[in-house]
């Protein structure tokens, strides 16, 4: 069991490095990264250790592996596989609710900590933003979480977000009077006005829903 344990480190530990040497390098989808032997010499461990971590990534789509030239890291778009699963479990009306669900409790956080944290210039450029012409509502939510310095939560929104845009309408009738004044009680620093102005005006629902 030790030494399972041990080799599943060393594998994570390659994964990790790869990711590593991958940004270092500026390496961007369409490069070749280096040969196995080049990868076990530059990260000092084992090619079968190597060649375990190049296998996860391949099968997770993030690299490919063309015989006789090398492997290649891959194009990977993310929205196209959540595309593909959501036409199977979405289907189901309980998982759709659960996003939504999921969806407006992400948010709802990501407000509390633009009310806490963010600088009233940030806010105030959002509001700017808002008033443009090149507004869009679906953008709006991914400003907020953007905005928010949990970066963990940013990602969890990005996810689930991508999968609940494919059960839920976009937000094309919320006026942009109802964001304006979301903005405003963030920026005022009243958290409470702002969550039931994103629940009633914005999501459509009573405070307590």
């Amino acid at each position: 069991m030790a030494d399972r344990t041990s080799s599943s480190k060393i594998y994570l530990d390659v994964v990790e490095s790869l990711r590593s040497m991958i940004e270092a390098d500026s390496l961007i989808p369409g490069d070749k990264i280096p040969s196995e032997r080049e990868l076990s010499d530059r990260l000092n461990v084992g090619r079968s250790s190597v060649r375990e971590a190049l296998r996860a990534l391949e099968l997770l789509g993030l690299i490919e592996t063309r015989r006789g030239e090398g492997t290649f890291i891959r194009d990977f778009q993310e929205h196209k596989l959540v595309e593909l699963l959501g036409t199977f479990f979405l289907q189901d009306k309980k998982v759709q609710e659960d996003l939504a669900e999921t969806k407006r409790l992400i948010e709802i956080d990501c407000l509390r900590i633009v009310a806490f944290f963010a600088t009233a210039e940030e806010i105030k450029q959002l509001i700017v933003w808002v008033k443009a012409d090149e507004f869009l509502d679906d953008d709006f939510f991914l400003r907020i979480a953007i905005l928010n310095r949990n970066r963990l939560l940013e990602r969890i929104w990005r996810i689930v977000n991508s999968y609940a845009r494919t059960s839920e309408p976009v937000l094309g009738n919320t006026k942009k009077e109802d964001y304006l004044a979301l903005l405003t009680y963030l920026l005022e620093r009243d958290e409470e006005k702002a969550i039931e102005t994103y629940l009633i005006r914005i999501r459509n629902m009573s405070k307590d829903e």
